[in-house]
C-alpha cells in the first residue's frame, strides 16, 4: 500500500503554492523533489551542515530537519527568492567577487544565513558573521573569503562604497 499524500498550501518565494508529500518527507526533499526548488542542497541530511537553510515564518532553519506537512500555511523563502528576477541580489554578487564558494553545496545555506543576518544586523563585525554562520560548514573554501562577501555585501546594501 502506498503512503498517504498531504496537501500542503504555502507562500514560496512570494508565491501561492501547492503540494503534495508523504508525512515522512523532509521540506528539503518537498522543495526539490516535488516543488522543483533544486537551489536548496542537502548536505548532511541531520542538521549539522546548514546547506539546506532557509526561511520559514522570518526565521531561519534546515530543512532537513522539518517535515514538508509542517510548511502547511507557512511563509517559505529559499535562495531562489534572493534574486530579483535577472537581477542577483548583493551578496550572491559578494560571493561571486570575493570567490566565497568552490563546489557550491554550502552555498545556498551561506546565502540564506547571511541574508538573515544583514537583515538583523546591517553592519556586523567578523565576529558577529563569524558567530551567526557557526551552522554553516564549508569542507571546501574556508571562511576567511565567505566572511569578506558578507562584509562586502553589508557595505553595498548601505550605500557604502566598497574597498
Amino acid at each position: 500500500m502506498l503512503p498517504e499524500k498531504i496537501q500542503v498550501r504555502t507562500i514560496i518565494n512570494q508565491e501561492a503554492t501547492e503540494f503534495l508529500c508523504e508525512p515522512r518527507q523532509s521540506l528539503l526533499e518537498c522543495l526539490r523533489d516535488v516543488v522543483g526548488l533544486t537551489g536548496t542542497k542537502e548536505g548532511c541530511g541531520d542538521g549539522n551542515c546548514g546547506s539546506c537553510t532557509i526561511e520559514m515564518d522570518g526565521r531561519i532553519v534546515t530543512s532537513c530537519l522539518v517535515l514538508g506537512v509542517e510548511a502547511e500555511g507557512s511563509r517559505i523563502r529559499t535562495v531562489e527568492g534572493l534574486a530579483q528576477g535577472n537581477e542577483l541580489h548583493p551578496l550572491q554578487k559578494a560571493f561571486l567577487e570575493n570567490a566565497a564558494l568552490q563546489c557550491g553545496i554550502c552555498t545556498p545555506g551561506f546565502l540564506m544565513a547571511a541574508d538573515a543576518l544583514l537583515r538583523h544586523n546591517p553592519h556586523p563585525s567578523e565576529e558577529e558573521i563569524r558567530f551567526w554562520l557557526a551552522n554553516n560548514l564549508c569542507r571546501c573554501t574556508g571562511y576567511d573569503k565567505i566572511v569578506r562577501a558578507i562584509v562586502a555585501a553589508s557595505k553595498t546594501l548601505q550605500g557604502e562604497p566598497a574597498q
